[in-house]
């Protein structure tokens, strides 16, 4: 089991959801905490409370992924003292809307593929060359089950997914040789913000995906994402589906009388 006392960990879209859980699943581990996020008020909030659950040290920024220019500049310009990034958690995503895609809106599909893809291409990007030059690293994705099946009137949204698997997949290719690993961490249905942010703001609409079904919790994918980063160095796990119970796939759910 690797230890991460001391040891810096990017986390891309940490003010809440999976993120923020995974921040304090990390702080638990003693480790030095990089949170970015668009939402920079959020993140600012969490700084005490993460030091509190055990973080050596935590600094936030803004950040959103979809800006490639941005994403450079604040790699680039991290001080000496937080550039050797041990963990990136490439963990910002979203979904819009649910809708057939012959009749969707075309500015969704680009706010999808910018974050999910070129977003997690530009931060990856951005860290990698540095954990290969270090001999040391560990990239972890956050894919979904949406991208092992397609679903009705969600056809994007899992396309995304679906570039998200086989990117990490390149990318341990590509890392072959080297001492850096690559983890996808595929979750099903959530309880997060996802659902709003998918609807909008439409809660009743949102709280109608998880109506009568138990589903994962952010913290649930939080220690799958700890588990891989702490595996023995030697040891890479390549991909990891997690659902709920109440869940067999994309496409097939329980929901409770």
């Amino acid at each position: 089991m690797i230890s991460l006392k001391g040891k810096i960990v990017l986390i891309t879209g940490a003010s809440s959801g999976i993120g923020r859980a995974t921040a304090f699943a990390f702080a638990g581990a003693g480790a030095r905490l990089l949170l970015c996020a668009r939402r920079l008020e959020l993140l600012q909030e969490l700084e005490a409370p993460l030091m509190k659950a055990g973080a050596a040290a935590v600094t936030t920024f803004q950040l959103d992924v979809r800006e490639r220019a941005a994403v450079d500049a604040a790699v680039a310009s991290l001080p000496a003292e937080w550039s050797a990034i041990a963990v990136l958690v490439n963990n910002a995503g979203l979904s819009r809307g649910l809708t057939k895609v012959y009749e969707d809106d075309p500015v969704d599909w680009d706010e999808m593929i910018d974050t999910n893809v070129k977003g997690l291409l530009a931060v990856t990007r951005a860290v990698v060359p540095g954990m290969v030059v270090r001999g040391a690293g560990h990239v972890i994705n956050l894919g979904s089950t949406a991208g092992h099946m397609t679903y009705a009137n969600g056809a994007v949204y899992c396309a995304t997914k679906a570039a998200e698997m086989a990117i990490s997949e390149g990318l341990k290719i590509d890392l072959i040789g080297t001492a850096v690993r690559v983890t996808s961490v595929d979750p099903g249905m959530a309880e997060t913000e996802f659902s709003k942010v998918r609807f909008r703001g439409d809660d009743e609409r949102a709280a109608k995906v998880y109506e009568r079904i138990t589903p994962l919790t952010p913290e649930d994918i939080a220690e799958a994402i700890l588990w891989a980063a702490t595996r023995p160095a030697h040891v890479n796990i390549q991909s990891i589906v997690l659902t709920t119970i109440d869940q067999a796939n994309s496409m097939v759910f329980h929901r409770h009388d």
